[in-house]
Parts: C-alpha cells; structure tokens; sequence
C-alpha cells in the first residue's frame, strides 16, 4: 500500500469521528480495542497495526489490536457485533467478513448488514482468481458458463458457491474498511 494512500485513509479515519468531538464530547477517553478478525502478520492485520499506530498518536490514546482469527473471520466480527455500539471496540474488516461469508455461509452469527457501521474505506487489496489448468477456460465469463456445464465434471472439479459470489461481484480488488458495531437490533 503506497505511504501516500496509507496517510490519507488514516486521515479519514481520525476525521470520521469528527462528529463525536464536534458535540463536545472527548474521544476516546480510555483505549480503544482495533479487532482483527484473521490472525497476526495477515495483510490486514499489517494494515490494523499500521493503523493503530498512527490511530494512538492523533487521538492520544492506547489503540490495542486484537487478532480473533478463525471461521474465515466469522468470530472476531461476531465479537465485534456483540460489542456495545460506544466506539471503543471497533473491527478491521474485508470483504471476506461482510460480503463474502454471507453468501457462503447459510447462518451467519452476525447480520452484516444491520449489526456495523461502516466508519472508512482504508486499502484496497487486489486478488488473483486462478483455476485447475485442466479446466479449459480462459476467461472469466468462460469459468461462470463452466460452472453450469459438464467442463465441471469433466475436470473432476467441484463448485461451491464461491463462484456464485464471484459471479455476483465481479470483484478484481477486495476491500479492508473499519467498521464498528451498530445499535442494537432485534433480530426476526
């Protein structure tokens, strides 16, 4: 992540509680808790640490990363979801925990939609889509189509929904953004 892009994010992020100091209100009065739901020396969590950092020297408090890795990222954003909506527990999360992991998964134990607010986009990652050589697709349009023929067994490869994901998307970056927990919802 270029230094430039860095400085600008972290910028947005001291700025994004602009409106918590502009009601008068002192912010962060104890430490804040940075959960990273992957585990130490990950992209994001390289990205958190930065973050935290540059985070405890603009606010003039303690900002703790906290890797909760495990089920994809699924337990540390659960914590986070569960955490009161005051500010002081935030997560480092991607496209894996608020997109990804909803559509793979049939039960979720956090409603990414309802239970965090988003605070600031911090660094866009790109990823590398790969496939078995032997099976014959060259494009991404022709991987989708493969999907629903008989390429699939053939190559003795198995989809899951990952594809369906992809399809969804057509995502070439994912996103690593800040979010917090949001108030409280009752979930029907």
């Amino acid at each position: 992540m270029p230094v430039r892009f860095a400085r600008i994010a972290l910028a947005l992020i001291a700025l994004s509680c602009g409106a918590v100091l502009a009601q008068g209100t002192a912010y962060p009065t104890k430490p804040v808790r940075l959960v990273v739901p992957f585990p130490p020396a990950g992209t994001t969590d390289i990205i958190a640490r930065a973050a935290a950092q540059k985070l405890s020297e603009a606010w003039g408090q303690q900002v703790v990363v906290d890797n909760r890795p495990g089920a994809a990222g699924n337990i540390g954003s659960e914590l986070v979801s569960k955490a009161a909506p005051d500010g002081y527990t935030l997560e480092m999360g991607t496209v894996g925990t608020h997109a990804i992991n909803p559509s793979l998964y049939a039960k979720m134990p956090y409603d990414h939609v309802r239970d965090f607010v988003p605070i600031v986009l911090v660094a866009g990652v790109p990823n590398v889509l790969v496939v078995n050589p032997s099976l014959p697709v060259n494009s991404v349009q022709e991987l989708i189509r493969a999907r629903s023929t008989s390429h699939r067994r053939e190559a003795g490869l198995r989809f899951t929904f990952r594809a369906r994901c992809f399809e969804r998307s057509r995502a070439s970056t994912s996103h690593t953004c800040l979010t917090r927990a949001a108030r409280r919802h009752s979930r029907t």
